[in-house]
């Protein structure tokens, strides 16, 4: 789901069980990815996972950073995330996203090598596109609501339009 010159490319960390059989990403039930899209302004109506080509209208698209189906990330190992990382490199230096946003830190992490980052922006760009770190909004991860979740997706969504 990527085209050239998006405003921000949207990229997970893999294919879940749920995403490989349907093909949609961020298609697990209880998954807040789209509420968050569309609570922070990024989509004037919620859109099912169903829907992800519409994306691309709005200028966003998705992306993973391991192309593995697994049932949980923390199956993925630490080769597959520096190789993921490597190939995400450059998969953004041919298509040139205005923003990169990575949905986890932890995948961010262990991707580029940075144990230091935090959800927001980032220092590194690639390219000329410029880096952002989003919560993962699996379920699981308790420590964001969807209410603060869409907020930081909604930070995202003005400096992209403000880097128009």
């Amino acid at each position: 789901m990527v085209a050239d010159g998006l405003k921000v490319l949207f990229c997970g960390i893999n294919p879940g069980l749920m995403t490989a059989a349907t093909g949609h990403h961020f298609a697990r039930p209880g998954n807040r990815f789209w509420p968050a899209l569309h609570r922070s302004g990024f989509t004037p109506r919620l859109l099912k996972p169903s829907e992800q080509r519409e994306l691309l209208s709005y200028g966003l698209g998705i992306t993973n950073v391991v192309a593995r189906p697994t049932a949980r990330a923390d199956e993925l190992t630490a080769e597959e995330y520096r190789e993921g990382g490597r190939l995400l490199a450059l998969k953004v230096a041919r298509w040139r996203p205005r923003w990169l946003a990575v949905v986890g830190v932890t995948a961010y992490r262990a991707a580029f090598d940075d144990r230091t980052a935090r959800v927001g922006p980032q220092q590194r760009v690639i390219g000329g596109t410029r880096v952002w770190v989003l919560p993962n909004p699996s379920g699981l991860n308790a420590h964001w609501t969807l209410e603060t979740m869409a907020e930081e997706f909604a930070r995202l969504r003005q400096a992209a339009e403000d880097s128009a």
